[in-house]
């Protein structure tokens, strides 16, 4: 069964070529000479000679899938720079970032400094990769360092202690499993499940890689001389009946010297909130699960039993491993689905940043929707789907930013992060600010048109209304989702736009969210009801 579990992992394309496998190496080196001619940079800013601008050094680590050597193709690599204590954040997203734009490899990139851990996502010799940085209160960042000394914490803010994190939990992970290749063959089985059964999403409130990690380290622990496909099958077989809120711990939380704060569900309120805790083993521990809802644990559990179903089955010979790895159903699944269009404007760029603020906030809606009776559940899809469209006019392109589905825009599936690449190399390096562009038209000529970016996500809705009133009333979670998006700091009214609609089975947008009722969009006569359902909302936000 262990070999047949490993053939499948590979038709299933879970491993990667040696000749990949050199190219990251290669991207890392190089990697880490731009975060040392970044540090030199800073350091000769605040006027440090250039032989202690040289020896301030800096150096990256990496954690996540490629660290614990699960990575395989198109993975991206998690990557940590560590940077000495007068190099700031701030230097991070302004220096650094204008060195990799200055890189031939540069393919692609976006900066989110306002994310729970400050990123810039890059795509660099066609690998993508994660770029988080963190300072240490040291003058100096030898290539000898390494992360385990506790010490190394004093006097860092959050946002550096979970930067730093991410590597000493990587690290401390791989030294408490009990057989490294039996935990790396069955993350890789996991992980590729999770991500089939779209369950692998730490912003949409779904354990992300090291959750998992941790789930499947924990296992190996208490089989410590079991092979992958066994791992496997305990996994799905002990989590179902798991007593959640216990929480799952690689080793017991150590104590510390430093004055940070300790997952302590007895201490802190808002820790014995946590539904599903998963408890980081590095000093100082943390949950990795913090973000998991009501609706989330519903789905994470409905996951776990399917797979616990049909891995008994498998282990049985009744069933091929492949039919583990079938993909989710979720568009499929439910009745009716709330789409949440983060529209713009202006440029690619522009919208990358706002797509993203709008993902970052997405959980606070579902949040929200699950403190309404009715809903018995709300369960956020982990993708995002991007469009571009070429609308005619401003009424034209002010209808595509409110979710409306224009027959006479011209639209097409984007990627935004290329998006951006192309518009720098078209305007020299320079984006253009009012998202105009020359197309070419039906007939051949050049008309103008104005581009509008729209990113939409979807959350399934499981609604159970009291027969007596069949009425659904969202207007307080829409009403403070849209609150929360427009106090991002680069808001601007004339170029950002949100906009909540209803689908129902999946199909076109049908009515729209507003002005107190549901209202047809596509039909001109039609009731003012959503088939059993009235939805009801405050004020659509026109932006």
């Amino acid at each position: 069964m262990n070999e047949k579990l490993i053939d499948e992992l590979k038709r299933q394309g879970s491993f990667e070529s040696e000749e990949e496998s050199q190219k990251r190496i290669e991207v890392l080196n190089k990697l880490q000479a731009l975060a040392e001619e970044f540090v030199r940079s800073v350091s000769i800013q605040k006027n440090m000679s250039e032989q202690m601008a040289r020896d301030a050094g800096g150096k990256i680590f990496t954690f996540g899938s490629y660290r614990l050597g699960v990575y395989g193709p198109g993975s991206d690599i998690d990557t940590l720079v560590v940077v000495p204590k007068h190099v700031t954040r701030e230097n991070f997203f302004d220096v650094f970032e204008k060195l990799l734009r200055k890189r031939p490899e540069l393919e692609e990139i976006a900066c989110v400094p306002d994310a729970f851990v400050p990123i810039i996502k890059i795509k660099f010799s066609g690998i993508s990769v994660d770029l988080i940085c963190a300072r240490l209160d040291i003058p100096q960042i030898p290539l000898a360092l390494t992360l385990d000394d506790k010490n190394l914490l004093r006097n860092l803010d959050e946002k550096d202690l979970r930067s730093l994190n991410g590597t000493r939990v990587t690290d401390e992970i791989l030294r408490l499993v009990p057989q490294a290749i039996v935990f790396k063959h069955a993350l890789r089985a996991i992980k590729l499940w999770a991500q089939r059964r779209a369950i692998y999403s730490n912003v949409m409130g779904f354990p992300g890689g090291v959750a998992w990690a941790m789930l499947v380290a924990r296992i190996c622990q208490l089989y410590p001389n079991a092979i992958s496909a066994t791992i496997i099958s305990k996994f799905f077989n002990i989590l179902t009946k798991w007593s959640w809120p216990q929480p799952v711990m690689l080793k017991a939380i150590e104590d510390g010297p430093l004055q940070v704060r300790v997952w302590n569900p007895k201490l802190y309120p808002a820790d014995r909130a946590h539904r599903m805790p998963i408890i980081t083993p590095a000093y100082p521990s943390m949950c990795a699960t913090h973000n998991i809802s009501a609706s989330t644990q519903k789905v994470i559990m409905s996951e776990l039993k399917r797979g616990a179903s049909l891995v008994d089955e498998i282990m049985i010979g009744k069933r091929p491993w492949a039919d583990l790895f079938i993909k989710h159903d979720f568009f499929l699944k439910y009745k009716y689905y709330l789409a949440v269009y983060a529209s713009s404007k202006g440029t690619a760029e522009q919208q990358l940043k706002w797509s993203g603020l709008v993902e970052s906030r997405l959980r606070q809606l579902v949040l929200k929707l699950e403190w309404i009776d009715s809903i018995e559940l709300a369960h956020p899809f982990v993708k995002e789907f991007d469009q571009v469209h070429y609308c005619a006019d401003e009424d034209e392109a002010k209808r595509v930013a409110d979710g409306e589905q224009i027959s006479t825009a011209s639209t097409k599936e984007a990627d935004l992060a290329k998006t951006v690449k192309a518009e720098e190399k078209e305007h020299g390096g320079k984006a253009t600010a009012n998202g105009d562009a020359e197309n070419k038209a039906v007939d051949g000529t050049t008309a103008k048109k104005l581009v509008v970016y729209t990113t939409t996500f979807y959350i399934g809705l499981e609604i159970n209304l009291d027969p007596r009133h069949k009425q659904l009333d969202i207007q307080w979670p829409c009403k403070e989702f849209y609150e929360m998006c427009r106090t991002w700091p680069e808001y601007d009214e004339d170029i950002n736009c949100i906009c909540v609609r209803n689908i129902r089975n999946f199909n076109l947008p049908d009515y729209v969210f507003g002005d107190g009722e549901a209202r047809p969009v596509r039909q001109k006569k039609s009731k003012r009801k959503l088939a059993d359902v009235e939805v009801r909302q405050s004020k659509r936000v026109h932006v």
